[in-house]
């Protein structure tokens, strides 16, 4: 099993090489080869968190040395608990985004499944490398393939948008450049589990440059997290980019906050002495002027697509906050949260160009690869001479009702559940759990208000989230137009169907579920087994010092 953690990284690796090989011409071959490699990584991944879950501890590692040096100076791959929620995550959005652009949206441009896998390659190498050099070369992997994708399909907006998008995170990988070569200036390692080892002997000269070395990783990571004020990018970018692309894209932003989440916990614990719970106070405010901004543009948004992507923000704004907490039970109902909006994100996102569609408002791209498949429409049942009517004398009850437009309302109204939180699907579980370890929270937990201001905030992000996607729904479903039949093909339906269906196992086994974040929690709050693990890690003997 060990040798599975390297799988998530060398998958798309080498997919990506074989696809870039093949040429644009055999779209039908690339596609299916794409398809292969999600479908495999999404195994793995599962794997992977089945594995580390059957230990009987909460801090359950593997690790793995590819180069087979010894720690801290070669490479290191850990998989726990954290990583491998992280690795599902974006397998499971990889796959629904590749479904999803089977229809047409990867016949729209050049090199879109090589992209594609290298951008899997870089969030699943992100989650699992154990050292910040090799954590900043899977960030611009990933980035430099966001850049591709986000300009798939051409276009004036996706330029403009394209832009800003690049300059701002080329701006924050150079913080995060300058912060590490301060970090190993201080700490003289790289290694994460052997910074935070090294931390407690900082000589109090140095101290001040250590925590500035994290002040420039934290700006850096928050700016990739879309956290207020630098968030200005994310809506404008994600709204430009084509469909599937918005719907993989959901889950970057949940990168900074993972490295956030990770780097903080790791290095900055209440038994780190001098640096104890440094940048705390910050991150809770920084998330929660985050949330707020979210929660509001969305009361502002009149577009669907500008709506989801200020649902991210508020998303990441509330990871954020509960991340400066320092308290097991909020991480817990925190990663909860993580997992659910993260998936009702990515269904909203590629719901828009399908509710687009139904408002007659196809986009001329080239013929899709799936043949289309006209979903049937309900039987009408015959008049009777007291049926109910409306203005025109028209049937109300029994109305033909196509399917296409059932599967979106319904589809709609489960991803506006999740969102914002109300019941009975995962975004409520994640709330009334963050809720009640806000209760719960001793005092003195966080800085003065700042418990009092997350609880409104869970509160009234939901409702104005639930006011925001009611109005656009409404305006979508109950608006008196004459339209014709929505067309909707199997591509496009199964990944919003995959979305939102795992939004649903996550209540089904709440249990389970909610154990599992529980366990993880504790393991980040306890950085000590991470540390012990990774720098007992020693490299296999090579078969000349192996005796006979």
């Amino acid at each position: 099993m060990a040798h599975l953690i390297v799988l998530p990284v060398l998958l798309p690796l080498a997919f990506a090489a074989l696809l870039a090989g093949l040429g644009e011409r055999r779209r039908r071959a690339k596609a299916a080869l794409s398809l292969l490699s999600c479908v495999l990584m999404l195994a793995t991944a599962i794997a992977l968190l089945l594995w580390v879950d059957r230990a009987a501890t909460p801090g359950a590692f593997g690790v793995y040395l590819p180069g087979n040096w010894s720690v801290p100076f070669g490479i290191v791959l850990v998989v726990d608990r954290l990583s491998a929620l992280m690795l599902v995550l974006s397998a499971t959005a990889g796959l629904a985004t590749l479904l999803f652009s089977l229809a047409r949206w990867h016949r729209a441009g050049v090199h879109f499944h090589p992209l594609l896998q290298m951008q899997l390659m870089g969030l699943n190498g992100a989650f699992l490398t154990a050292d910040l050099f090799n954590l900043f070369v899977f960030f611009e992997v990933l980035l430099a393939a966001s850049y591709g994708l986000l300009l798939h399909g051409g276009g004036g907006p996706r330029v403009r948008a394209g832009l800003h998008y690049i300059a701002v995170n080329l701006f924050a990988s150079l913080l995060f450049l300058v912060g590490v070569a301060l970090l190993y200036g201080v700490t003289g390692t790289l290694n994460m589990a052997d910074v935070a080892a090294k931390l407690s002997a900082v000589p109090a000269s140095d101290r001040g440059l250590l925590h500035a070395a994290a002040a420039l990783l934290g700006v850096a990571f928050l700016t990739k997290a879309a956290v207020w004020p630098l968030n200005f990018w994310l809506v404008p970018a994600y709204a430009a980019a084509s469909t599937p692309v918005s719907a993989l894209f959901a889950i970057l932003t949940k990168v900074g906050a993972y490295a956030v989440l990770r780097l903080w916990t790791l290095c900055f614990p209440a038994s780190a002495g001098a640096s104890a719970l440094f940048g705390g106070h910050v991150l809770v405010w920084a998330g929660l002027a985050t949330l707020a901004f979210g929660a509001v543009g969305m009361m502002a948004s009149q577009r669907l697509a500008r709506l989801a992507g200020y649902s991210i923000i508020a998303s990441s704004g509330t990871l954020v906050a509960a991340t400066g907490f320092d308290d097991p039970a909020l991480t817990a109902g925190a990663l909860f949260y993580l997992a659910s909006a993260t998936l009702a994100a990515g269904a909203m996102f590629l719901l828009v160009e399908l509710m687009d569609r139904a408002r007659a408002l196809e986009v001329d791209l080239p013929s899709a690869v799936v043949t289309d498949v006209r979903l049937p429409a309900f039987a009408e049942t015959d008049r009777h001479a007291d049926a109910n009517l409306d203005d025109d004398q028209t049937v109300l009850i029994g109305r033909a009702i196509p399917a296409a437009v059932a599967f979106l309302g319904l589809a709609f109204m489960l991803a506006t559940l999740v969102l914002a939180g109300l019941p009975p699907l995962s975004g409520f579980v994640a709330k009334v759990a963050m809720l009640d370890a806000l209760l719960e929270l001793p005092s003195g937990a966080g800085p003065y208000g700042g418990r009092g201001a997350l609880f409104a905030l869970q509160i009234l992000s939901g409702l104005l989230a639930a006011i925001a996607l009611s109005r656009i729904g409404m305006r979508l479903f109950w608006s008196p137009e004459d339209q014709s039949a929505t067309r909707l093909r199997v591509a496009e339906t199964a990944p919003v169907a995959l979305l939102l269906g795992t939004c649903v196992a996550l209540v089904v086994a709440a249990e389970p579920a909610l154990r599992y974040m529980r366990d993880t929690a504790d393991a980040l709050h306890d950085p000590q087994q991470y540390i012990r693990t990774v720098l007992s890690a020693r490299p296999l003997p090579y078969p000349s010092q192996v005796k006979p």
